[in-house]
């Protein structure tokens, strides 16, 4: 009885000793895995926060669109098996095809309203941005209770609203680039690198999201990206005070005694931060954007003639909406493809893997390419990116194969990603703060409609054409429009330089056929620029001709009063 006391102590002696160890071996695993995080974080850190990034809130606003890319990723995964992956190829089709239609309707809803409510509250854009993301973890905690039921009454219209708001934050993110710009970072890099680390974040969510969907199930995912998203919520409210757009109409009243003149006020019709370019350059003949005649008639007509983007905002969206065409295309053209067994080589699930990792590298190959195009136009960026569309896709239909269709879809990705965000740039430069939103709002709805409008092609045509006959179609559309467009902007800058003078000569006319003089005939009428003669000194404002029509020139302005301590530091004032 004694021995069997004694081995009994001995044993309960042994399993305390091991338990104690693992339980050291735990924390010791513990504090590696917390120093690798901080380290991890502080070097994230460092990186969304160079150049200058940190102290203009561009850094937050990369972490706090990160995190916003991830809850979006967590959704989506968590709600992609009800979907399609759970259905016969036949049913997933007609699943597939009313997916579509329903994500239209968000973008038919954000250009009209989404945009100018976004637009009129401008000056509080850090709330506008909390209340989406609040709003969206909530909708997930909804959706986490329907999902098991499948309870089809409340998943649509709560994904329907988690889609609109999503796209409300990404116009908000997109409106307030220019209020947290470096001035050493040009704006084709800054909407680059807050890609770049979308991107990331939301490759790394989805595969997160596949395991403890696997795993939990999707109803725990949504509940726990609605913790996600309520702390992004609150992150934004605390992002920099500068990224509110300052209220013009309050602190420019007209008895103000430092109120700048019309011309001088950002999106005035005759300002220099006219919609489109200054003073309408870079248009063609009879063409006028939101600063010409006819955006004079402010505010309802400027609303109403948002959708009249002008020759530069115009030839980009073209050539954004052909390559989004081909994407959404090519998305559902292959992936049914795969699923009849009409591209031989690998199994289904192999080469679907294949197709996602070639269209995830290529969105993550164009948003670090765009981050190295500092000296390039952004026009010349999204005329290439389509020439680039253009080309694989004939090449893939031609030789269709199993890597042929690879290589396509990464260019197509690659493409999509660089030409949007040379978009963006070109939005952000030419339209005026006033107006932003709404702009950003219209562009959201066409791309995202030509994108569903490009799914429907290809899932029809995939029920009865092959690989290299579809492809050969939108292979046709895509070269038509590059062709039409090099051939619309080659007349218009052909245009604008039968307009412009050499140097030395005199200057554009005026609407009633003379000269923009300052002093006509020497009676001191007038008060356009003056062509200095020779060993003359100038007296104002002195003409120069527009030398590079590709390139927008700047005209800095007066700084506006300042409210309070609502400053920028370190952004670019252009």
């Amino acid at each position: 009885m004694g021995n069997a006391g004694n081995r009994l102590r001995r044993a309960t002696r042994a399993t305390a000793d091991a338990s104690q160890r693992g339980a050291r071996s735990v924390a010791h695993a513990g504090r590696k895995i917390g120093q690798g995080s901080r380290s991890l974080g502080r070097a994230t850190r460092r990186l969304t926060h160079a150049q200058g990034a940190g102290r203009t809130g561009l850094g937050r606003l990369i972490e706090l669109t990160s995190t916003h890319s991830a809850g979006d990723a967590l959704v989506t995964v968590a709600l992609a098996g009800a979907l399609f992956f759970k259905l016969p190829v036949g049913q997933a089709r007609g699943q597939v095809a009313l997916y579509l239609l329903v994500t239209m309707i968000p973008f038919t809803v954000v250009a009209p309203f989404v945009g100018p409510v976004l637009d009129r509250y401008r000056s509080g854009r850090r709330y506008v941005m909390a209340g989406t993301l609040f709003a969206r973890g909530l909708l997930c905690w909804g959706m986490a209770a329907a999902i098991r039921p499948s309870d089809a009454l409340t998943l649509f219209p709560a994904a329907l609203a988690v889609l609109v708001l999503s796209k409300a934050y990404n116009v908000s993110r997109a409106a307030i680039m220019p209020s947290v710009l470096p001035a050493d970072i040009t704006l084709v890099a800054a909407n680059a690198r807050v890609a770049l680390f979308a991107l990331v974040a939301a490759g790394a969510a989805a595969g997160v999201s596949t395991g403890l969907t696997a795993w939990l199930g999707a109803d725990w995912v949504l509940r726990a990206t609605t913790a996600l998203f309520l702390a992004a919520g609150v992150a934004a409210v605390r992002l920099p005070r500068h990224v509110d757009s300052p209220d013009l109409e309050a602190d420019l009243a007209p008895d103000a005694p430092d109120a700048p003149d019309a011309a001088d006020t950002p999106g005035s019709p005759d300002g220099p931060y006219a919609p489109d370019g200054p003073a309408g350059a870079d248009r063609g003949p009879g063409e006028h954007g939101q600063g010409g005649p006819q955006g004079r008639a402010r505010p309802r007509l400027l609303r109403r003639e948002l959708i009249q983007f002008g020759p530069v905002v115009g030839e980009s969206m073209w050539a954004n909406t052909a390559i989004r065409v081909q994407g959404g295309f090519l998305v559902f053209f292959l992936l049914f493809l795969v699923q009849d067994g009409k591209i031989p080589g690998l199994a289904p699930h192999i080469t679907l893997g294949l197709l996602a990792v070639a269209a995830g590298g290529g969105g993550l190959l164009g948003a670090v390419v765009a981050s190295w195009t500092r000296s390039r136009s952004p026009r010349v960026i999204v005329l290439g990116t389509l020439a680039l569309a253009t080309v694989a896709t004939v090449v893939t239909a031609v030789f269709f194969t199993l890597w042929t269709a690879v290589l396509v879809a990464l260019v197509a990705a690659f493409a999509q990603g660089l030409g949007k965000l040379a978009l963006d740039a070109i939005v952000q430069r030419e339209i005026a703060e006033d107006v932003r939103s709404s702009t950003f709002g219209i562009t959201e709805a066409l791309l995202q409609i030509a994108w569903v409008f490009g799914g429907l092609v290809g899932l029809v045509m995939s029920l009865s054409a092959h690989g290299p006959a579809g492809l050969a179609v939108v292979s046709a559309a895509l070269a038509a429009t590059f062709v039409w467009l090099l051939i619309r902007r080659r007349g218009r800058l052909a245009a604008v330089a039968r307009q412009v003078p050499e140097p030395g000569g005199t200057p554009p006319a005026e609407p009633d056929g003379e000269a923009a003089t300052a002093d006509r005939a020497g009676d001191g009428q007038g008060d356009g620029a003056t062509i200095p003669q020779d060993g003359e000194t100038p007296q104002g404002p002195v003409w120069t001709p527009h030398q590079d029509p590709d390139v927008t020139p700047v005209i800095p302005r007066e700084p506006l009063r300042p409210r309070r301590d609502d400053t920028k530091p370190l952004t670019n004032p252009y």
